[in-house]
This record gives C-alpha cells, sequence and structure tokens, in this order.
C-alpha cells in the first residue's frame, strides 16, 4: 500500500505518463525527444498497458453503480480507441485522396484498401487471437490456483450473454451483405450504429448487481458514492486520454520497424497495426482471465467485438464523406470484398459456438487454428492463392456456422428471445445449467 492508495495505481499511472507525454507533444508540436521506432513502440507499449489497468479497476469499480454488462461495454468501448483512432486515420486519408483524384487508385496499399484492411485485420484477430488466448490463461490461471471453478479448458457465461450474441448476430447477417456491394454507404453506417444504439439501450436496461471487487477497485468502489463515481469516471478518463495519446503512435511505431525490416505495407496495416491497437482490451481480457473471472473476461472481448463489428463499422463511411466531400461511400475493390466475406463469416462461426453459453477448449483451438492458417497465408503465399485460401476458409466458416446453428436451433431461438426481449431479473435469476435445459 501507498498510504491509502493500492501500490498498483501509481505505479501504472506513472507507467502510463513517458508515453502519454510524447503522444501529447508530438501532436502539439512540444520539445520531445525522437525515439527510434522500436523504442518508441515500447514506450507507448507501456503507456497503453498502464491504461489497461486503469480500465480493468475502472470498469470493475462501476459495477458498484451500474450492471455488470453496462459496465464492460464502457469498457470495450474506451479500450477500442485505439482502433479507432487508427482506422479513422487511414479512412481519413482514403477521402483525402478521393477528392483530390476522384477516384481510389489501384494497389493494395492504396488508402482506401488499408481502412478496409485494418478494420478487417482488428475483427479476425479479437475472435480468432483473442477469444483462444483467454481460454489459454484462464486454463493456465485455475490450473495453477488447483481451482474447479472455473472449469480448465472451458469457459461459461451467465444467461445475460445472449444479449451480445443477439446483436452481434444481427450486426453479422447485416454485413453478409456487404460482399455484394461496390461501397460501404451512409445507409450501411445507419443501420449499424442503428444496432450499437439499440445494443447500448439494451444493456441499460440491466440492474446493478452486487460485484466482487479486489484490490484498486476495492479500494475505489468503497469510497462514498460522490467519490467513487469521481474516480471511475476519471479513470476512465485518464485511460481514453492516454490510449487516444498513445496509441496510434504505438502503431506507426511498429509499422515504421516493419518497414524498416522490408515487411509488406498492407500486411502490416492488416496485422500489425490492429494487434497494437487491440493491445488495451486483450490485456485488459487476460487480466480478468488470469484472475479466474474467465467469463467477464470474455465477455469483455465480445463485446469489444459487438462495438467494432456495428459502431466503428458505421463510423468508416461517415469520415470517409466528412473527408471526401461526397456520399457516394468508401469505395471497395474485389479483394476487400473477400476480406470483409472472411471477416463476416469468421464472426457468424464464433456466434455459433457460443450459442450454448460456453467457449471450449476444442472451439477455441477451432477458431485459432481456422485463423492462424489465414495468417499464415497471408504472409507466404501470392495474392491470387491467398485470395482462394480466402473463399476457402469463408465457405468452411460458413459451414460449420450453419450445421451448428441447425443442430442447435432451440439455443439460437432461445439466445435471440433472451437476447432481445427476456426482462434482466429473469436473465439473472436463471443458473447455466438451468438455461440450458
Amino acid at each position: 500500500m501507498l498510504g491509502n492508495t493500492p501500490v498498483q495505481l501509481p505505479l501504472a499511472v506513472g507507467a502510463a505518463l513517458a508515453g502519454t507525454y510524447l503522444g501529447i507533444a508530438d501532436y502539439l508540436a512540444l520539445p520531445h525527444p525522437e525515439l527510434p521506432p522500436a523504442l518508441a513502440a515500447l514506450v507507448f507499449g507501456a503507456a497503453i498497458v498502464g491504461a489497461a489497468f486503469l480500465l480493468s479497476w475502472a470498469a470493475e469499480a462501476a459495477q458498484v453503480d451500474i450492471s455488470a454488462g453496462l459496465a464492460i461495454a464502457l469498457l470495450a468501448i474506451v479500450a477500442v480507441l485505439p482502433e479507432y483512432a487508427v482506422d479513422l486515420v487511414f479512412t481519413y486519408d482514403a477521402g483525402q485522396v478521393f477528392a483530390n483524384q476522384g477516384h481510389c487508385p489501384a494497389g493494395g496499399d492504396n488508402p482506401c484498401s488499408l481502412a478496409l484492411a485494418n478494420m478487417t485485420g482488428a475483427n479476425r484477430i479479437l475472435v480468432g487471437f483473442g477469444w483462444p488466448l483467454v481460454v489459454l490463461v484462464a486454463g493456465i490461471a485455475a490450473a495453477r490456483a488447483k481451482s474447479r471453478t472455473p472449469r480448465p479448458g472451458r469457459v461459461e457465461f451467465q444467461p445475460a450473454i445472449s444479449v451480445e450474441l443477439a446483436f452481434l448476430g444481427i450486426a453479422t447477417l447485416y454485413s453478409l451483405t456487404l460482399p455484394l456491394r461496390s461501397s460501404l454507404t451512409l445507409v450501411d453506417a445507419v443501420v449499424f450504429v442503428g444496432i450499437f444504439a439499440a445494443y447500448g439501450w439494451r444493456l441499460a436496461q440491466a440492474p446493478p448487481e452486487e460485484p466482487n471487487l479486489i484490490g484498486v477497485a476495492d479500494w475505489v468502489g468503497r469510497k462514498a458514492t460522490r467519490a467513487r463515481r469521481g474516480f471511475v469516471i476519471g479513470m476512465f478518463a485518464v485511460a481514453g486520454l492516454i490510449i487516444l495519446a498513445s496509441a496510434e503512435h504505438f502503431a506507426e511505431s511498429l509499422v515504421s520497424t516493419g518497414e524498416q525490416l522490408g515487411v509488406d505495407k498492407f500486411l502490416l496495416v492488416q496485422w500489425v497495426a490492429p494487434l497494437a491497437s487491440e493491445s488495451p482490451e486483450l490485456i485488459v481480457a487476460c487480466l480478468y482471465a488470469a484472475r479466474l473471472a474467465a467469463s467477464q473476461s470474455l465477455a469483455t472481448l465480445l463485446s469489444s467485438k459487438v462495438n467494432q463489428w456495428t459502431l466503428l463499422v458505421g463510423t468508416i463511411p461517415v469520415v470517409f464523406a466528412v473527408s471526401s466531400g461526397t456520399v457516394s461511400g468508401l469505395p471497395i475493390d474485389g479483394h476487400q470484398r473477400l476480406e470483409l466475406l472472411l471477416t463476416a463469416a469468421q464472426s457468424l462461426f464464433a456466434v455459433s459456438i457460443l450459442l450454448d453459453r460456453v467457449l471450449t477448449g476444442l472451439a477455441a483451438g477451432v477458431l485459432f487454428g481456422l485463423f492462424a492458417v489465414q495468417f499464415t497465408a497471408s504472409l507466404v503465399l501470392s495474392g491470387d492463392a491467398n485470395r482462394w485460401v480466402i473463399v476457402g476458409l469463408s465457405a468452411l466458416y460458413i459451414v460449420l456456422a450453419l450445421v451448428r446453428l441447425t443442430l442447435r436451433y432451440r439455443d439460437t431461438g432461445r439466445t435471440v428471445k433472451d437476447g432481445l426481449v427476456t426482462p434482466f431479473d429473469r436473465l439473472s435469476g436463471l443458473s447455466h445449467s438451468s438455461a440450458n435445459t
């Protein structure tokens, strides 16, 4: 302890200050050292780690006043800010190019392609790498603690997770139409933002529950109402500022490091930059999983997925329209149609494997294995060969999802009903076992 404050709090804030100052100083042209890309990535990465700790504590303490689901959704919104910052920069640049040239130039490294590449890469990393990572970390933590709750190798959810699944399913079904388009339009923006607004409204109906707090979250949660809410809001705000000041520089530093090593820019934007921008939510999820809160950990990533597959996708055509001065929409080329198809197909399969509110080690392994195949193919195969891999994997995801949806048709109907209309007091009163009977 440091005074009456858990020592982790000043340490986390201190670790974040260096990267935050460098980020803000760069934006405001203040004096600051020019770091080589690799060292800059390390400094900004440390800042994001500090912000992730602040976010996890704020989200836990917030559950004293609001529902766990809404607190996790707020956590997801702040944690996903790096992805917004990076992707919307690419989108704005694409709009500028379109305004100057009247079209997007051909080639995989043009700004229009990079904007969508960053978004699709981030979504696939979140599901194909993030979800299996949580199961792995949770299993290791449970084994070390010799705990049977949660059971190693699987993550079990409360019935309220149906809200995330239902809205993710709705957004995914609509997203399957995107590969048929030539542009991402303002109509798509209205639909996706509307789905996210309905998701937020639904979560706001949930009552708060008594949380099990430890460490900094417990220290904040025990304070008087006004002080507690001030701390929670302040921690969310500070973490958001740290992320906004550091995330873009973190991604740029990693991309610059990769370019110095001769790595293709498209691959850097699709894989390296999203991995950097997803790091806050992945770190927060691992923190929860390591504390034997695996269901809360994966719920964080699931909420982030809903956020990215609705609000982020819906924001892209709006930023493009503002930047380009046109309402014609962000152009989608043939390769990006395939990337969108693969991302939507993966999302459909991800929803299907959670219909019974359990993510097993086997299912997580399948998610990671299919993701690893496409990731490897994008690195080692030619463009034409990689496109065939994308088509094959998309078909496989969809077939597996349809099989799961058919075999679990009762779970599908229950998930939709529970996610959209079942009162939260009934959901909270259901045990996991009774919910599956």
